[in-house]
């Protein structure tokens, strides 16, 4: 009999194995660390944090906040904790709870709670070295890990696009302990959050090829002089660079003026409708470049929809939540790291780079329209006189 129920077991265990094995999804921690706060934006699976607090939180996600939230935000008080090395607490306030749709790569989709959380040091202490102990969920769900990431740290360089690897919380199975983790951003420095600028100000331009675009379809025609309605003959070399020169500066002032404008007055401005007028820009130079739309006038429609492509950049720094001096400091790594990617699209370029631009594309331009005059193709439209 023994030996029956012990087979019968032994099955039961085979079949039930790959429910217990499913890998169960992890709680997630983003800090980001600011001169006098730490904010944390902590995501917690909605199944788990139902098996802590002993509540079925997975049936209408919109009624979770409005029935537990009062009990959740002193549940994550009561298991989140940052100290001072020295062992004095932090103040943790909850600044907003809210249920989303979410997905990890072992597990596939779920819902989540997400909180976000400031962190507020003692008076003198540093926000840049302290312990955080933090034991929500894992002090019940004995499986579960925390992945602790630093999304953001101005002075090491951390924007959320690079966002450091991921430190793990976990119950430690030979003593059923949970050792907090220590945070050591000591080591940052103005330099080093200078130079991140000048990277992110690089990857802005590299991946946002619509100024580039819209800026070399309205230098196409340059070089070019207008007769009775369409693009005719090669207008000198002289003629040439001084249309060049005035349409790149002012694209290149008009985009300065909105970028630094906007970057230090933090505006808030909706997104879309810029987009759309940088779509708009890059189609009116692409026809202007088949016929002349406004001979003569390229500089003030170059100076003008600068504007709006320099208010699309303007909106980089602002998100990051600086203080004045960093956000400063950011302006020019980011104005410096646009320079080495594209000079045309900063001030910087009118004395740095603009001048080996130019003569790489007015030679371009030129030979291309030497070119065309001497094959006497002719474009749609009037016959020239």
């Amino acid at each position: 009999m023994k030996r029956v129920l012990s087979l019968f077991t032994l099955v039961l265990m085979f079949l039930s194995g790959p429910v217990f094995a499913h890998p169960m999804a992890n709680s997630i921690v983003l800090l980001e660390v600011h001169e006098s706060t730490v904010q944390a934006e902590v995501q917690i699976p909605l199944s788990e944090l139902g098996l802590a607090i002993k509540e079925n939180l997975l049936g209408d996600p919109n009624a979770v906040v409005s029935t537990y939230g009062a009990r959740l935000e002193s549940y994550l008080t009561e298991h989140i904790q940052p100290l001072t090395p020295e062992g004095e607490s932090w103040t943790v306030a909850v600044d907003g709870l809210s249920v989303k749709e979410a997905e990890q790569t072992a597990t596939g989709p779920y819902q989540e709670l997400v909180a976000r959380l400031t962190f507020t040091p003692p008076d003198g202490a540093s926000t840049r070295t302290f312990t955080l102990e933090y034991d929500a969920v894992v002090h019940q769900v004995v499986t579960h890990k925390i992945l602790v990431s630093i999304q953001q740290d101005w002075l090491n360089g951390v924007t959320p696009e690079h966002a450091t690897e991921a430190e793990v919380i976990r119950l430690n199975p030979v003593d059923s302990t949970i050792a907090p983790l220590t945070i050591d951003l000591s080591n940052g420095s103005v330099w080093r959050g200078f130079l991140s600028m000048v990277n992110l100000g690089m990857s802005h331009i590299s991946e946002g090829t619509d100024h580039l675009l819209f800026l070399l379809t309205l230098l196409l025609p340059a070089p070019l002089l207008a007769v009775a309605g369409r693009w005719a003959t090669f207008a000198g070399t002289p003629q040439s660079l001084w249309s060049i020169l005035k349409i790149v500066t002012a694209f290149t002032v008009g985009h300065s003026l909105t970028l630094i404008l906007g970057t230090l007055t933090r505006a808030q401005l909706p997104v879309q409708p810029i987009e759309v007028l940088i779509a708009v820009s890059i189609f009116v130079s692409a026809l202007h470049a088949l016929r002349p739309l406004f001979p003569k006038r390229e500089m003030l429609v170059a100076g003008g929809f600068g504007l709006i492509h320099g208010l699309a950049c303007s909106f980089t720094l602002p998100e990051l939540n600086l203080s004045t001096s960093q956000l400063v400091l950011s302006l020019l790594g980011f104005s410096l790291g646009i320079v080495q990617t594209n000079p045309v699209t900063s001030f910087v370029e009118i004395a740095a780079g603009q001048a080996v631009w130019i003569i790489v594309g007015l030679a371009g331009m030129a030979v291309l329209a030497t070119l065309w005059q001497r094959s006497r193709i002719k474009l749609p439209g009037k016959s020239s006189t």
